[in-house]
């Protein structure tokens, strides 16, 4: 409760004034048995991927993760260096990229918009951007990227971690990957991919490292989306990423 009561009042407010629309939205992803779609549904919905996906996306190399035990919820993985290189995006793969238009100048918020703009001109992949006008916008940013129904929405930048945290529960059916910074209790579809210097993790509960804007180059940032990224694709889901 002591995280809660961290979180400010406006977004508090907010998110009560939002979450009926949320939650309708993620209850129209369940399955017909009534459970929520999540990992290992079909690609192309937000919800997940498919067994076809994974195998046009490449496999994951040695030092990954222990396939004999995968990662709890909530749990740090330490990927040894490349090992995630022969995962790339799958075929006709769509992400919403999620920030915040006044970090547009924050120098470590550009390098991870950088990142993600070469990584999909890279993959010929399409992204959509949404971005909060400002502080009273951004709760309703998170469920504009929603409602895109892509199949993975990438936030970067640290004001959006707070409003992410707030609606994320709500929609279960849309995956994320957070770049740069981290949800201090996540659910299975927020993934992080951090590194030491990175780590915010929301407004009053300080970074999991020591935070330093200089860590935020363009080489580690595009080392962390692609780790985090194969994260996703391989069901390995709702952790932090650590990256070298």
């Amino acid at each position: 409760m002591t995280r809660l009561a961290a979180r400010t009042t406006v977004l508090l407010t907010t998110v009560a004034l939002v979450g009926t629309g949320v939650a309708l939205l993620a209850g129209c992803s369940a399955t017909p048995g009534g459970t929520d779609a999540g990992a290992g549904t079909d690609a192309g919905t937000g919800t997940g991927t498919s067994a076809t996906a994974r195998a046009t996306a490449g496999a994951l190399g040695a030092g990954f993760s222990d396939p004999t035990q995968p990662p709890a919820p909530e749990a740090t993985i330490h990927p040894e260096p490349g090992s995630w290189s022969g995962v790339h995006a799958p075929d006709d793969y769509d992400v919403v990229l999620l920030s915040d238009a006044g970090d547009a100048h924050d120098a470590p918020t550009r390098t991870l918009l950088d990142a993600v703009a070469s990584w999909a001109a890279d993959e010929d992949v399409t992204v959509t951007r949404v971005s909060a006008t400002d502080a009273d916008d951004r709760i309703a940013a998170v469920t504009r990227a929603i409602d895109e129904r892509s199949d993975l929405v990438i936030s970067v930048g640290n004001h959006m971690v707070d409003p992410l945290a707030a609606v994320s529960p709500t929609a279960l059916h849309q995956q994320f990957l957070v770049v740069g910074a981290e949800i201090a209790e996540p659910t299975s579809n927020v993934t992080a991919a951090d590194w030491t210097g990175g780590g915010f993790r929301g407004e009053g509960l300080g970074p999991s490292s020591h935070y330093d804007p200089s860590t935020f180059t363009e080489e580690r940032a595009a080392r962390a989306l692609r780790a985090g990224l194969a994260a996703v694709l391989h069901d390995l889901r709702g952790i932090v990423v650590w990256v070298r």
